[in-house]
């Protein structure tokens, strides 16, 4: 079932229930018409028993059976009446003297008026239906008989059933067919769109499935289908970029790798010499190792499932670490790195995480802002805010909304060094927190960048 096409099982859908439908049309026709033919019959029959019982009742004397009965017989209906001895004294000619009722109906009919389904009366050839009522005349019970032929109600009705039988396949296969068209019309743009989705490729950027024209749910789904495959050129356009702007990354220290041990090896070189490349090599190998691991940083988060342990952290000592890290490059460079006392303040969060992204923040702040750098934490609205400002020129005001994006930089000469992943490292931890990475310039000079995070932590 699963293999027939929609329209098909549309179709016998509708089929089935339009056949179940005509079903209880018809049997309701059928029996409604039987209902009213009876009714009719009945009417007839109670009309005819009245007319007997008045001329029973008027006769006083000289109820006989014979050819000079004053029962004349209308249509295909007869009329007979019995005594207590349950004899016919009188009745329509063709019956004759013998009885329409047995003993036992006479005996009913004489308690009620009956009525009842026979065959064939006496000298008849078609079953009828006979009304029997008692009548009071010459100091007698006597029953009054009348009846009517069945077969113009049988005729009737089996007309009817001529008519459903014939009629019912013909409008059952009428609906199919309109059920088949409406189905094929229906799906014809979805097939549309199915054509469309088939030419769509990874090299086919901007093309979009076509839409129907009225507002309806079809187009409304090939809308949300466009939708989803505008993400999916972003996404894909974003994920191109990655590997390209990856790749670039790695060529460079590789290259510088490969150049310093080429060297080492072809010429000849004093033990300093070597000393000095195998240093420049130790470097270049610690940038890769480092720019694999925020590689697999962003991947691992990209697919939700960057690890954090969180733990109970004191911001005071979280800034010490931070800062033990980097004085000795600060002071390098003749620039210092302040703390602002956070006080008792603190929060449950990875440290070893959070102390890279702040690291992250640092070194930003080391390889494009100026002056000192100073560490401040505040609590606001159940965030804790941990800042890094410096004294630099700030971002560029076109750059700063792209500040977070992987491989962004405001330097695109790239002669400050770094891979343009640390503001991207540090928002990833920050979201993988719960929090958030911000960033804005001042007013007075100098770049502020904060991770705002949950005191407790939440699922990001």
């Amino acid at each position: 079932m699963s293999r027939i096409p929609i329209r098909l099982r549309l179709t016998l859908a509708f089929t089935l229930v339009m056949a179940l439908v005509l079903a209880a049309t018809g049997l309701f026709l059928y029996v409604r018409l039987g209902q009213e033919l009876d009714a009719s019959l009945n009417a007839g029959l109670r009309s005819h028993a009245d007319a007997v019982t008045a001329l029973v009742q008027q006769a006083g004397s000289g109820l006989r059976a014979g050819e000079s009965s004053p029962l004349a017989p209308p249509d295909e209906s007869f009329a007979q009446v019995v005594d207590e001895n349950d004899e016919v004294v009188d009745a329509t000619p063709g019956l004759g003297s013998a009885r329409v009722l047995d003993p036992g109906q006479l005996g009913s009919a004489r308690r009620g008026t009956v009525v009842l389904n026979l065959g064939p009366p006496p000298n008849g050839d078609d079953p009828a239906r006979v009304l029997a009522t008692p009548v009071d005349a010459r100091d007698q019970r006597l029953v009054v008989v009348v009846g009517a032929s069945r077969d113009g109600r049988a005729e009737a009705l089996a007309s009817l059933r001529t008519q459903l039988l014939v009629g019912g396949p013909i409008a059952l296969l009428l609906a199919c067919l309109a059920g088949y068209a409406l189905a094929a019309a229906a799906l014809r743009p979805v097939e549309s769109m199915r054509r469309g989705a088939a030419d769509i490729s990874a090299a086919s950027q901007g093309r979009r499935l076509p839409l129907s024209r009225p507002d309806d749910e079809i187009r409304r789904l090939g809308e949300t289908l466009n939708e989803m495959l505008a993400r999916l050129e972003t996404a894909l356009a974003r994920e191109r970029g990655f590997v390209a702007d990856a790749s670039h990354e790695l060529r460079t220290p590789l290259a510088l790798l490969k150049t310093e041990l080429e060297l080492a090896v072809r010429h000849p070189r004093s033990p300093e010499e070597l000393q000095s490349a195998l240093h420049s090599a130790v470097e270049e190998v610690d940038r890769l190792a480092q720019l694999a691991e925020d590689l697999l940083a962003i991947a691992r988060s990209d697919r939700g499932t960057l690890p954090i342990r969180p733990a109970p952290l004191k911001l005071s000592e979280l800034f010490a670490d931070v800062v033990h890290r980097f004085e000795a490059r600060a002071a390098a460079v003749g620039r210092r790195i302040e703390v602002d006392d956070p006080g008792d303040l603190a929060l449950v969060a990875d440290g070893l995480r959070l102390e890279q992204a702040l690291g992250n923040l640092v070194d930003n702040a080391l390889r494009h802002g100026s002056g000192t750098i100073r560490l401040a934490a505040i609590e606001r609205d159940g965030q804790v805010e941990t800042h890094v400002i410096d004294e630099g020129n700030g971002f560029p005001a076109d750059f700063l909304a792209h500040a977070f994006e992987r491989f962004s930089q405001a330097d695109k000469s790239r002669r400050n060094g770094g891979a343009g992943l640390g503001l991207a490292i540090s928002e990833v931890i920050a979201r993988a927190h719960g929090g958030r990475a911000q960033a804005q310039n001042h007013a007075a000079g100098g770049a502020d960048i904060w991770l705002s995070l949950p005191v407790e932590p939440r699922a990001a």
